[in-house]
């Protein structure tokens, strides 16, 4: 399970829409306890590729938010970005770019922009398994 506070959703969409038609990135960090993850901080990185097709985190903003992350005791849960036009789920780019088996990858479909989906996955080789988000 991973939780989300409704403030950081805000900040995710808010920030994703501003960046509209491009994808939006970012990293998340927090506490993780067995398989309870809590997101503690959410980093808006900028999306250095400025397409609404795929994502590549600014690395010295990158650099920066994991020195942040180490500053304040937590530690990187994942990433999240946004799908401008598709639904929240993960493509194949994003199976295929996905690293780390235990970092979480929530992606965040506009597709509808009335009703914005917001979804974690747990990503490993070419499987994606989707994890219980509780924004609260």
């Amino acid at each position: 399970m991973i939780t989300l506070k409704k403030s950081d959703y805000e900040k995710i969409l808010a920030y994703a829409v501003s960046e509209l038609p491009n994808e939006a990135c970012g990293l998340i960090a927090g506490k993780k306890y067995e398989n309870n993850k809590t997101i503690e901080k959410v980093y808006l990185l900028t999306n250095i590729d400025h397409s609404n097709e795929h994502f590549s985190l600014d690395p010295k903003e990158q650099l920066a938010a994991v020195k942040d992350m180490r500053a304040n005791g937590l530690v990187p849960l994942g990433n999240w970005h946004s799908h401008p036009e598709s639904p929240s789920r993960p493509s194949e780019e994003d199976k295929r770019l996905a690293y780390d088996s235990s970092a979480s990858y929530m992606i965040l479909s506009l597709m509808d922009r009335k009703n914005p989906v917001l979804h974690s996955f747990a990503i490993s080789g070419t499987d994606s398994e989707k994890e219980e988000l509780v924004i609260v």
